[in-house]
């Protein structure tokens, strides 16, 4: 893939999380689960790679927080989370391995990541009991929308000209 074209892909992706964000939510224990931004992340992790999903997940952590409706809390779960399933899809082959490390690294790594970022930047000094739920709810309804989307891309040939 040439680099503007991944560079444009990457720029449809951030739209998509970030826009998503506003429309697809719910309320998730303490926090607000957003399952586009983990849909955005599987699909990412499987037309891109690892870097490029990493990537979008941080813009799109970012542009949340500069838009004032995100906290410092989507850059580990996003981040970790893109990562782990880039990873896990490149190691693999399979895009349900994208999925699974969509959950694990978003609602398993990223609840605990979470923990000390929370009481370092927000002064909040909350469990990771207390995260953990609203992470594996997000992450878990997203993983299954991004692995859903990405087989039925796969299904009308779509996903081989990206």
């Amino acid at each position: 893939m040439n680099r503007t074209r991944l560079l444009t892909t990457m720029a449809v992706f951030v739209a998509i999380g970030t826009i998503g964000a506003q429309i697809l939510w719910f309320p998730a224990g303490i926090a607000k689960a957003y399952p586009v931004q983990h849909a955005v992340n599987v699909m990412a992790a499987v037309m891109l790679g690892p870097a490029p999903a990493v990537i979008i997940a941080f813009m799109i952590g970012l542009l949340r927080n500069l838009l004032g409706f995100g906290t410092i809390l989507a850059f580990p779960g996003g981040m970790i989370g893109a990562f782990l399933a880039g990873y896990l899809y490149k190691s693999f082959g399979k895009k349900i391995y994208a999925a699974l490390g969509e959950f694990i690294g978003t609602g398993v790594l990223g609840s605990l990541f979470a923990v000390p970022l929370a009481n370092l930047l927000m002064g909040n000094s909350v469990g990771a009991l207390f995260f953990f739920p609203s992470f594996l709810a997000s992450s878990g309804a997203g993983a299954l929308i991004g692995w859903l989307i990405v087989i039925r891309l796969k299904q009308r040939s779509l996903l081989q000209n990206i």
